[in-house]
């Protein structure tokens, strides 16, 4: 299994999900630092503002202080409200 944890096999699926029609890279240029609990969740907070999303789709608990957080307004959903909105 070491090759699951290569870097070449990273840079494979790195390079696969951007070559997805509904895949955007964008750079985070401002750190926001909203969640304070787990302060390496921020990456993901950062370029979801960055990238204006619609949501960020997780069942961690820490990003659950985003809901109380009036701005930058980050939306939450976790993974059952996010499979609830496609059927």
């Amino acid at each position: 299994m070491a090759w699951f944890y290569s870097t070449y096999f990273a840079e494979i699926v790195l390079d696969e999900l951007l070559n997805l029609h509904q895949t955007e890279q964008v750079e985070a240029f401002y750190k926001w630092q909203l969640i304070e609990e787990d302060k390496d969740d921020n990456k993901f907070v950062d370029a979801a503002v960055a990238s204006n999303a619609d949501y960020i789709i997780t069942n961690d608990k820490h990003f659950k202080v985003l809901r109380n957080i009036p701005f930058p307004k980050v939306q939450t959903l976790s993974l059952q409200e996010f499979k609830d909105l496609l059927v």
